[in-house]
This record gives C-alpha cells, sequence and structure tokens, in this order.
C-alpha cells in the first residue's frame, strides 16, 4: 500500500522546507499552493471569476491577478476568503487526485497541503506530519519572508487553525523551532521509524 503522507502546518512554520528536504531524498511532493496558484493562472475559468468579481483591484493587464492584492482582500475579510476558498479548492482536490493516479507506483508520496485539516483533505493521506513552531517564529518569519507588517502578518495567521489545534490529530510533530541542522536530523528520524 503507498504511504502518503500529508505534509502540514502553519503559514510560515516550514512546510516548504521540509517539503524540499524531502523531494531531494527523491520523494515526488504534490503542493497544494502550487496547484493554487495554476488555478488562478492566465486564461483559467477561476481566474476570470476572480476578476470579475474583484475587476482593477487585482487586475495586472485585465487578464492576470495581482497575487498580493488579492491577499489584502481575503486575508481581511473571511466572506471573501469563503468565496475564493470555494472556488479553488475543488480545483485542487481534482489536481491531487490526478497527479496520484500518475504515482500509484511510487511506494512513498508527500502531499504538501498547508490547510489539510479545515479543507477536510486528511482522507487523502495515510499520515499526517505536522511542521510546528511557536507563533512568534511564525509572525517573524512572514514580516521577513513576505514584508508584511505585524497586522497583515496576523490576519494571515488568524485565517488558518492554530497550530495548537493541529497538534493532536498529527500522527508525527516535527517541530522547527531550532537550527536547520536540528531539523534535518529529526527529518533522518522521522523518515526512518516506521510509519
Amino acid at each position: 500500500m503507498q504511504r502518503r503522507i500529508g505534509l502540514t502546518g502553519g503559514i510560515a512554520s516550514g512546510k516548504s522546507t521540509v517539503g524540499r528536504w524531502l523531494e531531494a531524498l527523491g520523494w515526488p511532493v504534490l503542493d497544494a499552493d502550487h496547484f493554487a496558484r495554476d488555478a488562478i493562472g492566465p486564461g483559467q475559468p477561476q481566474t476570470l471569476a476572480v476578476l470579475e468579481r474583484y475587476g482593477e483591484a487585482v487586475a495586472i493587464d485585465g487578464c492576470a491577478i495581482n497575487r498580493a492584492a488579492l491577499g489584502r482582500i481575503v486575508f481581511t475579510d473571511a466572506s471573501e476568503r469563503a468565496w475564493l476558498e470555494q472556488l479553488i479548492h475543488p480545483v485542487v482536490r481534482e489536481r491531487f487526485d490526478q497527479a496520484l493516479d500518475a504515482l500509484e507506483d511510487e511506494p512513498v508520496v508527500v502531499l504538501m497541503i498547508p490547510l489539510l485539516f479545515e479543507a477536510g483533505l486528511t482522507g487523502l493521506c495515510s499520515e499526517i506530519w505536522l511542521v510546528d513552531c511557536d507563533e512568534q517564529q511564525q509572525l517573524a518569519r512572514m514580516m521577513q519572508r513576505d514584508g508584511l507588517d505585524a497586522v497583515q502578518a496576523r490576519a494571515r495567521l488568524g485565517a488558518q487553525w492554530p497550530l495548537a489545534r493541529k497538534r493532536p490529530l498529527a500522527d508525527r510533530l516535527i517541530d522547527n523551532r531550532g537550527t536547520k541542522q536540528e531539523l534535518e536530523d529529526q527529518l533522518s528520524r522521522c523518515v526512518l521509524a516506521p510509519p
């Protein structure tokens, strides 16, 4: 039976770092964020729906989406975020199904899904790994990485379940509070441990 690792965590907890490390092992990593970006790429039906809803506030040359502008809207208004998620999540789910079919002979596949619990996608996984850290680390990383101020970073953090709610639902906790070497040592142990 295929081992399907659901890799999740909070925003700026270190999921991408862990995903790249696992990919370097040769494990296929399917990234929900990548699928979501594709869903609102040029010429996609979802892109047209977003442009129709928000118009010039998010448009680039009338046919592409300014993701930063869209983020400012959806991370400050829960109803707008819900509208966008209902538009994009079915596309992401379909892409996962297609990719998993194509990778059916792989012994291990990693599904990197930030909203794994929130979107109800745990059924795709045989086990769940949660990349964990402190809220202050998440805020600092977002502000540095994305150029956000504290208010914007808190709004994005508030758009997801807190890590405290996700921890008891995970099969493995990956502690990303320390150094890169400590993280890699921990991942090496997780990879060798039985599922």
